[in-house]
């Protein structure tokens, strides 16, 4: 019996001893060997809808310091290379009736992408393939593994009630990103 409790113990207890993950799984992948969103049990979830956020909506979503605007043009967002995609309206809402009518049990956990590519160029093209609103249970197979010539690297941390995902997006066999020129 006390052995039973043991087991037990020592399976729910946090790994202290352990070293963090290793550099190796960080690297970077061909974009169908890259992990995409998790689920879990949460089936009704992969038809909710997610879309393209603003440059204003990004920098407000990260609490961005105000970017000092030196000119009016467009060339003065603070992240020119990266796109995120952003819970719609209509997500919102049905992740909280969903929570309610599961009396608690349901998700308020909502996914939020950001695809990081090496240059600006890549990014425009990207956007121009892309849909600017898609179903969560999609984005896997058309936004990431839908993404050919590409290697990506991933990476996800929750926040709160919000689960972000990040993918680092280069082509293959490039060794880094372009620096932006200032």
């Amino acid at each position: 019996m006390e052995e039973k409790k043991k087991k037990k113990k020592q399976k729910h207890q946090h790994p202290n001893g352990q070293t963090p993950k290793s550099a190796a799984e960080f690297s970077f992948k061909p974009s169908s060997e890259v992990k995409g969103l998790r689920f879990g049990g949460q089936f009704i979830v992969k038809s909710f809808t997610i879309r393209r956020a603003k440059p204003p909506e990004l920098v407000k979503l990260l609490d961005f310091p105000p970017f000092p605007n030196k000119s009016s043009s467009n060339n003065n967002v603070p992240f020119p290379s990266t796109t995120a995609f952003l819970p719609t309206n209509f997500t919102i809402l049905a992740h909280q009736a969903w929570h309610t009518l599961t009396l608690g049990l349901g998700t308020r956990k909502s996914k939020v992408l950001f695809f990081v590519f090496e240059s600006e160029t890549m990014k425009v093209a990207v956007d121009g393939i892309w849909p600017t609103e898609i179903p969560l249970g999609e984005v896997n197979k058309r936004l990431i593994r839908g993404l050919k010539g590409c290697e990506m690297a991933r990476f996800k941390f929750r926040k709160g009630c919000l689960t972000f995902y990040v993918y680092a997006v280069r082509g293959n066999g490039n060794l880094g990103f372009v620096a932006p020129m200032s």
